[in-house]
């Protein structure tokens, strides 16, 4: 028996599952995929013209394995540096700098805790304050302060500052 059709056909969905792992990592704007289906079309032709057995088995293959190895060449392509690119993450040095920033201001708001200013606008319970030379947007912990108040910091997180009139006693 002429096993050609065989070798061809096995050949084919070689070559559209090699086509298919390229089409992920390199963009063409679909035609190395519409090559590797067009490639495993012909393999199953091939296959089925070979021996009926063969070719359910290649339709089978191809049914399952194709979408196996898209998916699992997804999964790889998000770490690359393209796909990074376009998933739209940010370059590891851009990401520290930003975690830097982020630590820096951080510590900044820390040394504010325990630090006295002075309410700019009536806190009620929130308004703006003064303390070191910056404003800040301020919530009072536990009544109305008036502008001009002395205040002191009691609680400086990234998106809330505490502070208690400066005169008042602790609750």
């Amino acid at each position: 028996m002429d096993n050609t059709l065989l070798v061809w056909g096995v050949s084919l969905l070689a070559v559209a599952a090699l086509l298919l792992v390229i089409e992920i990592f390199v963009p063409s704007g679909g035609l190395i995929g519409t090559l590797s289906i067009a490639s495993a079309i012909a393999g199953i032709i091939c296959l089925w013209r070979h021996d009926t057995v063969w070719g359910a088995a290649g339709t089978l293959g191809t049914m399952v394995a194709g979408p196996i190895i898209f998916f699992q060449g997804l999964k790889i392509w998000r770490h690359t540096p393209l796909g990074r690119r376009m998933v739209g993450e940010l370059p590891e040095e851009v990401q520290q700098a930003r975690r830097d920033e982020e630590a820096r201001q951080a510590r900044e708001l820390l040394a504010l805790v325990g630090a006295e200013g002075e309410a700019i606008t009536d806190l009620r319970p929130v308004g703006v304050v003064r303390i070191k030379g910056k404003r800040y947007d301020a919530l009072s912990e536990t009544y109305l302060i008036p502008a001009g108040s002395r205040v002191r910091v009691v609680l400086a997180e990234p998106n809330q500052i505490k502070v208690r009139q400066a005169d008042a006693p602790a609750p």
